[in-house]
C-alpha cells in the first residue's frame, strides 16, 4: 500500500514537471496556442453544421470551417492593424513637421471655457497654458511615434509573426477537427465527478463565447459606428479614433463616450453647433445603446459579471498579456467566478458515488 501510495506520488510530480516544461516549450507562441482555442470554440458550431451538410467528411469540414474563419475573424485584424499602424506613422509624421498642433486645439478649447471652470482649472495646476501645450505636444508625439515604431518593428518581425499565423492556422485546423476527442481525453484526466467535469466544461463553453462575443463583438460595433460617424463629420485620424473607442467600449460605465463627449462638446463651444447635436445624438442614441442592446443577447444572464470585475480584469489582462489582455483577463475573471460558483453549488460539491468515476491516472 505505502509503495503503491509512493508509486502515485512519484507519477504526479513527473506528471507536474513535464507539464510545465511543455508550457514552457510553447510560451513563446502562447498568442497563438490561445487564439487557436478561443477560435476552435467559437466556429464549433459552425463546424458541427457543416459536418452534417458534408456527409460527417473531417477533413473537408475542418477545412471549410478553418477557411471561413480566417475570412471572417482573422484576415479582417490584420489588415485592420495595418491601417492603424499606417494611419499612426502618419500622424506622427504630421505632428513632427508642425501641420497638426494636437496643443493648439487644446488651447483654443481653453480660450472657450467660462470663467469659472478656468478658475479650478487653475486650482489644481492646470493654469500654465505653455507648460500643458508642451506636455500634449510631446503626449501626442510619444504616442504617434510608438505606432510609427510599430510599422518598422511588424516589418523587423514578419518571419516570427508569420510563424505564429501559421502555427494558429495548423492548430486551429486540428483543433477544430479533433476538438471532441481533445476534451473528451481532458475530461477523463480531471479527478472530478461526472457531474462537475459536465458542469465545469460547459461554463467553460459557454464564458468564451460569451465573453469574446459579448466584449468583442459590442467593442468592434461600438467603434466601427464611432469612426463612421467621424469620418461624415470631417474629423481627421477616423480610423484611429474609431479603434480607441472600440478598446475603452471594453471598460464598462465610461467606454467610448470618452472620446465623442469632449469632441461633440468642442463643436458646440467652437460654433459647430449643427455638428455638435449630431455627435450627441448619435453618441447617446447609437453608440450608446448597442453596448444595452447587443450585450444582453449575446452575453446572457448567467455569465454576466459585474462591471468592476470587468474593469480592473480588463485593465489587469492589459498590463500582463498586452492587447491580448483584452480577451484573457476577462474571460479569466468569469472562469473564476464561474468555477467558485461550482465549488459552492450544492448540486456540484456532491461526492462521487463508489466506482462511479475514473481514477486519476486512468485512460
Amino acid at each position: 500500500m505505502a509503495n503503491s501510495t509512493l508509486e502515485q506520488r512519484v507519477f504526479l510530480w513527473l506528471l507536474v514537471a513535464v507539464s510545465i516544461a511543455f508550457g514552457w516549450i510553447l510560451l513563446p507562441f502562447y498568442g497563438a496556442v490561445f487564439w487557436a482555442v478561443i477560435l476552435a470554440i467559437l466556429f464549433a458550431p459552425l463546424q458541427r453544421w457543416l459536418s452534417s451538410k458534408l456527409n460527417g467528411k473531417p477533413n473537408i469540414t475542418a477545412l471549410a470551417t478553418l477557411l471561413i474563419a480566417l475570412l471572417v475573424a482573422v484576415l479582417p485584424m490584420i489588415v485592420l492593424a495595418g491601417l492603424l499602424v499606417q494611419e499612426g506613422a502618419e500622424i506622427y509624421r504630421r505632428i513632427e513637421s508642425g501641420d497638426l498642433d494636437v496643443a493648439g486645439y487644446v488651447a483654443q478649447a481653453r480660450q472657450m471655457l467660462p470663467a469659472s471652470i478656468e478658475e479650478q482649472l487653475v486650482r489644481f495646476g492646470l493654469g500654465d497654458v505653455e507648460s500643458m501645450r508642451e506636455r500634449l505636444a510631446s503626449g501626442a508625439l510619444e504616442a504617434s511615434r510608438f505606432l510609427a515604431t510599430k510599422a518598422f518593428s511588424f516589418g523587423q518581425g514578419t518571419f516570427q509573426f508569420l510563424v505564429s499565423f501559421f502555427l494558429m492556422l495548423y492548430l486551429l485546423f486540428f483543433f477544430i477537427r479533433d476538438g471532441r476527442d481533445l476534451v473528451a481525453k481532458i475530461k477523463r484526466a480531471i479527478p472530478l465527478s461526472d457531474n462537475q467535469k459536465r458542469r465545469l466544461f460547459g461554463k467553460f463553453t459557454r464564458v468564451v463565447r460569451a465573453t469574446v462575443k459579448g466584449n468583442v463583438v459590442v467593442a468592434a460595433t461600438q467603434g466601427l459606428l464611432g469612426g463612421a460617424i467621424f469620418a461624415l463629420l470631417g474629423i481627421p485620424s477616423a480610423l484611429l479614433w474609431g479603434v480607441l473607442m472600440a478598446f475603452l467600449s471594453l471598460l464598462p460605465a465610461v467606454g467610448a463616450a470618452l472620446i465623442w463627449t469632449p469632441v461633440a462638446i468642442f463643436f458646440l463651444m467652437s460654433g459647430s453647433v449643427l455638428q455638435g447635436i449630431v455627435l450627441t445624438l448619435y453618441g447617446v442614441l447609437v453608440i450608446g445603446l448597442v453596448d444595452n442592446l447587443l450585450r444582453p443577447i449575446l452575453v446572457g444572464k448567467d455569465t454576466k459579471m459585474p462591471d468592476y470585475v470587468v474593469l480592473i480584469s480588463t485593465v489587469g489582462g492589459l498590463a500582463l498579456f498586452g492587447l491580448n489582455g483584452f480577451v484573457i483577463g476577462p474571460l479569466v475573471a468569469a472562469l473564476f467566478i464561474s468555477a467558485w460558483g461550482l465549488f459552492t453549488s450544492p448540486e456540484a460539491v456532491k461526492p462521487a458515488r463508489p466506482g462511479g468515476g475514473r481514477g486519476s491516472f486512468g485512460p
